[in-house]
């Protein structure tokens, strides 16, 4: 019998198809159709499951080379142009305002704040491993970090810089003589193909290990008996159909509410539909990685919940049709604490 995705922070459903990621290349997002789950097996108990070997077979850990990237001049213009708030209409926002790296890559608040106090009406997912994801955005509009980078600087509740000729002169006249020196080969250094190139090429470093990629690795001091029998209880109770591999989920597109419908107002945003204007897509989000999710809150994609036990309660509730104990919904969270990371000092701190 098909298990299915419970908890994590947002959308778990069963998964038909899972990409590994790739974080240089990004494949175009799919539209996930409905998919109606199939019940969960049965646990003998509220009490979390206990650990098996076999319960990490659908992970793998990130590479260690990425404790040590290698910064050339276009990821060293990237992280410059990624902290300017001089690239905001008012001069008051940086792209590390909303995914702020002391923050874990995100900002702590329900939803993005931009330029001259714009709100936004979704929450700002972590930047942090970003490029391993199959898109970007809760929509997955992007199938790119290059060509999200120029559309949330023109976004008015982003950054709000109107259009691409203004972006395109605003960098021009700040990092001409950078742009020059990181891309040698260009006539016209600073476009918004080598902006997005940059910016792109910065983002791409940001990869954070932690101590579930030690682990798995092979060193078993790593994870204490709490983290897992939350990982035992993570995999029986059904997570792993959306939530595995290298990022912990960041795969596919899956429907919120898919065993029963999500409350207004976080049921009413339409999701995916605003990219496709397909009524199979309403309600589609990007299921999220999982990596640094307990610093990342509050949760799911309009930032209503403030608890990460009560998320993964709801996850169960509405995506299973399932009801999960207490007991349960913590051990799960002591797992996921495991996945927490930071990226090389030298990656994140300010220019």
């Amino acid at each position: 019998m098909r298990r299915v995705a419970l908890a994590g922070l947002l959308l778990l459903g069963a998964c038909d198809e899972k990409p590994k990621p790739d974080p240089n290349k990004q494949p175009p997002p799919p539209s996930t159709p409905t998919v109606v789950p199939s019940a969960a097996p049965a646990m003998t108990s509220g009490a979390p499951a206990k650990f098996k070997d076999e319960h990490l077979v659908l992970f793998q850990p990130l590479p260690a080379a990425l404790d040590t990237p290698q910064i050339d001049d276009k990821a060293k213009l990237g992280k410059a142009l990624f902290f300017d708030a001089r690239l905001s209409a008012g001069k008051d926002v940086s792209c590390n305002s909303c995914h702020d790296l002391s923050k874990a890559g995100a900002d702590g608040q329900p939803t993005s704040v931009g330029t001259k106090k714009e709100k936004g009406k979704r929450n700002t997912p972590t930047i942090i491993n970003a490029a391993g994801a199959f898109a970007q955005g809760w929509d997955a509009r992007f199938t790119s970090l290059d060509e999200h980078v120029i559309a949330h600087m023109i976004d008015p509740q982003i950054m709000g810089m109107g259009d691409d000729k203004k972006v395109v002169a605003t960098i021009s006249g700040l990092y001409a003589a950078q742009f020059k020196k990181a891309f040698p080969d260009e006539k016209d250094p600073v476009t918004v193909e080598t902006i997005g190139q940059a910016f792109a090429a910065y983002e791409k470093k940001l990869f954070a290990r932690s101590k579930w990629d030690k682990y798995l690795a092979g060193d078993k001091s790593q994870l204490n008996e709490e983290e897992l029998a939350g990982l035992a209880t993570f995999v029986e109770v059904g997570c792993t159909s959306c939530h595995q591999g290298k990022y912990i989920g960041a795969t596919s597109s899956q429907r919120l509410g898919i065993a029963k419908p999500w409350p207004a107002p976080a049921g009413a945003d339409p999701g995916r539909f605003e990219v496709t204007k397909q009524e199979a897509d309403r309600g589609l989000f990007k299921v999220p990685t999982l990596r640094n999710v307990t610093r990342t809150g509050p949760w799911i994609h309009d930032g209503s919940v403030t608890s990460l036990e009560e998320v993964t309660k709801l996850m169960a509730k509405h995506q299973i049709g399932k009801e999960i104990s207490d007991e349960q919904a913590k051990a799960i969270v002591a797992f996921l604490g495991t996945l927490n990371g930071d990226p090389p000092k030298d990656l994140v701190s300010k220019p």
